[in-house]
């Protein structure tokens, strides 16, 4: 860490403690980011899946830190936690693992256009013109639910209580507006009595935990890093370890039941949580022990089950898109009802409401500054999609149309990711697909693109990126370039399944037809699975325990598109989380768990930027023993 060191030292002299935006901070944000962004690219090609990554990237920002001359401040660690945060999600908000890759699907005779695949210069031009709208919505936004609402965002709130303990400091007050089931305490006294233990208990428990974290931190980040990124290389080298045939060859051939015994999934596990995975693989059982040989057998799906376009995999993931469309509109209800009921009694709460701002007025972002950075990115992002997919990809006017109502789906996608930690941009994405297919009907690059501006604008205000766009938008094209060139998108080592999603769903549109019987099903699962929605926002919203263990419809649905392996590695992470916090550590704010689970994700993630490189240059693997279930990815089937 020594060049670091010399790096980073001239460039944070001269900055007081309260100067929280400091060059240290944003390099090392920048840098924790890059690493992220292979990794989330990496992984949100294999599964559809990436993880914001804020408590990881807090984490190492402060192990980092107290490397340094001068270690960062929690203000610092919070920009650290946001750059990093803004550079690693932008594969998702630019739709490098799911929107390209459906472009590049595109059938000329099925769709009446050619694949579109984009150069290094279109994808950056891409990204410059879907990064920055979403930004701009996030300070008018800020004020309702952050400051007047108070809305939990779990997610937030967990990494600010991460930074007080490492930084020795008060655990922050995670207020919550006052829901339906509170009941007032009567006696104050009672309530000072109370509050004076609990500070004592947290007090200790904050010491306690930063203690271990500054002994132990980097230890237990390093070897779990070196452990799965060890096992991710020699699973380059030798295929089979990451397919083994755990059901045997036949299921593993013939049905694509194998296990993919990844530490990285292991540690997206213990991320998720027990109930979460549970869902997951509740929905991997249903569509692949069950519905995926009825479709084969009564010859709804005639082709192999591993086709997307007549077999039992392309045949289920109309169900998991019913019920992934489903789960996120019944979702939303609550979200829009609530919002058209303040804005509708705004003018009348107004004068009775106190100022809850708690920051100084030169510490906020001007309304000016919004409307002007908005419309400009509005227009220059109008601009560049015209420049990147011509005028027959997408009328300029659709493309402005799309950006206006990714810009007010995003209100919804920051209230939903408020009250649940959850950012509904796929189901915001369908929104769009749906309006598109209206008022540009037969035109599927206009849907798709426009269904990924409105996505690009929900992530990022959801995710509430604030600034420094800029420096990772090259990062991004460049590693997607960089995989595309070495691996074949979609294919056997990255499936990328939310592009076949996205494709799916603009076809349809489009054309008006389903697989054989799948529209039936498809209709059970949506029905059953809004109630089922429905029924878990009530007791979430209710504060009742069991809500957590009510399925997640997104999650059952992941389980569809997904195959097993990477479903049944994640259980795995589920329960060993389930069993560390119910046996060994019943202390909420113990976070060694996930310290271990960092290393894992990370590990295989910058690992897979060695695999690239080797792939690039023509180098495979050493040994194709037991591969002959055609499950392993760089060996022939």
């Amino acid at each position: 860490m020594t060049w670091f060191k010399k790096i980073v030292k001239p460039l944070g002299e001269g900055h007081s403690a309260s100067n929280e935006f400091t060059f240290t901070a944003v390099i090392l944000g920048l840098l924790i980011g890059c690493l992220l962004c292979f990794t989330n690219l990496y992984f949100g090609l294999q599964t559809g899946f990436i993880s914001m990554m804020s408590l990881q990237s807090a984490l190492i920002g402060f192990l980092i830190s107290r490397m340094l001359p001068k270690p960062l401040s929690p203000q610092e660690i919070i920009v650290v936690q946001t750059t990093a945060v803004a550079t690693g999600t932008m594969p998702l908000a630019a739709g490098f693992v799911g929107i390209l890759p459906a472009l590049g699907l595109l059938d000329e005779e099925r769709d009446g256009t050619p694949p579109v695949h984009l150069s290094w210069i279109a994808g950056v031009g891409w990204s410059l013109a879907v990064a920055f709208f979403g930004v701009f919505m996030s300070p008018p936004i800020r004020k309702q639910v952050i400051i007047e609402e108070q809305l939990a965002f779990p997610s937030g709130t967990a990494t600010a209580h991460l930074i007080s303990v490492l930084h020795k400091l008060p655990p922050p007050e995670a207020s919550l507006r006052h829901r339906t089931g509170y009941q007032a305490i009567g006696e104050e006294e009672s309530v000072s009595n109370d509050r004076d233990s609990v500070h004592d208990e947290e007090e200790a428990l904050v010491l306690a935990e930063q203690e271990v974290v500054q002994e132990t931190g980097w230890h237990t980040l390093l070897w779990s890093f070196a452990t799965s990124g060890a096992m991710t290389l020699a699973a380059y080298f030798f295929p089979v370890i990451f397919a083994i045939p755990i059901f045997g060859n036949y299921l593993a051939s013939n049905w694509l039941w194998s296990f993919t015994p990844s530490l990285s999934y292991v540690g997206q596990g213990i991320i998720m949580g027990f109930p979460v995975t549970l869902s997951m693989n509740l929905g991997m059982f249903v569509g692949w022990a069950i519905l995926s040989p009825l479709s084969k057998y009564s010859g709804w799906a005639p082709g192999p089950v591993g086709s997307m376009t007549d077999g039992a995999r392309g045949w289920i993931l109309w169900v998991s898109l019913a019920i992934m469309c489903a789960d996120s509109l019944v979702s939303l209800v609550p979200v829009v009802y609530g919002y058209i009921r303040d804005v509708a009694g705004f003018g009348q709460q107004d004068a009775l409401r106190d100022d809850k701002e708690t920051e100084t007025e030169d510490r906020l972002v001007p309304m000016k500054w919004v409307v002007i950075g908005w419309s400009v990115s509005v227009i220059v992002g109008t601009f560049l999609v015209w420049l990147v997919f011509g005028h027959e990809g997408i009328k300029p006017w659709a493309t402005f149309i799309g950006f206006v109502m990714g810009g007010m789906l995003s209100i919804l996608a920051v209230r939903a990711l408020g009250e649940t930690d959850i950012n509904p941009v796929s189901g915001l994405g369908k929104i769009s697909q749906l309006f598109f297919a209206w008022i540009q009907p037969g035109n599927i690059v206009a849907n798709i693109i426009a269904g990924g501006v409105a996505e690009a604008g929900a992530q990022q205000a959801g995710d509430l990126m604030q600034d420094l766009k800029t420096g990772h938008l090259l990062v991004t094209t460049t590693a997607y370039t960089l995989y595309n060139r070495a691996y074949e998108i979609p294919g056997p080592s990255f499936p990328a399944p939310t592009a076949y999603v996205w494709l799916s769903l603009a076809r349809l549109l489009r054309d008006g037809q389903l697989p054989d019987q799948s529209g039936i099903f498809m209709l059970a699962f949506a029905i059953v699975f809004g109630f089922v929605a429905a029924g878990k926002n009530y007791a979430a919203r209710k504060q009742r325990w069991w809500a957590k263990w009510i399925p997640s419809g997104v999650a059952f649905a992941i389980g569809f598109l997904n195959t097993p392996s990477f479903s049944i590695a994640r259980l795995l992470g589920g329960i060993l989380d389930h069993v560390y916090r119910t046996r060994f550590s019943k202390n909420p704010s113990d976070i060694r768990l996930i310290v271990v689970a960092s290393g894992f994700v990370l590990g295989e993630g910058v690992t897979s930027v060695i695999s690239l490189v080797l792939r690039t240059f023509g180098v495979g693997a050493i040994s194709c023993w037991g591969c002959g279930h055609g499950m392993c990815g760089g060996c022939p089937a």
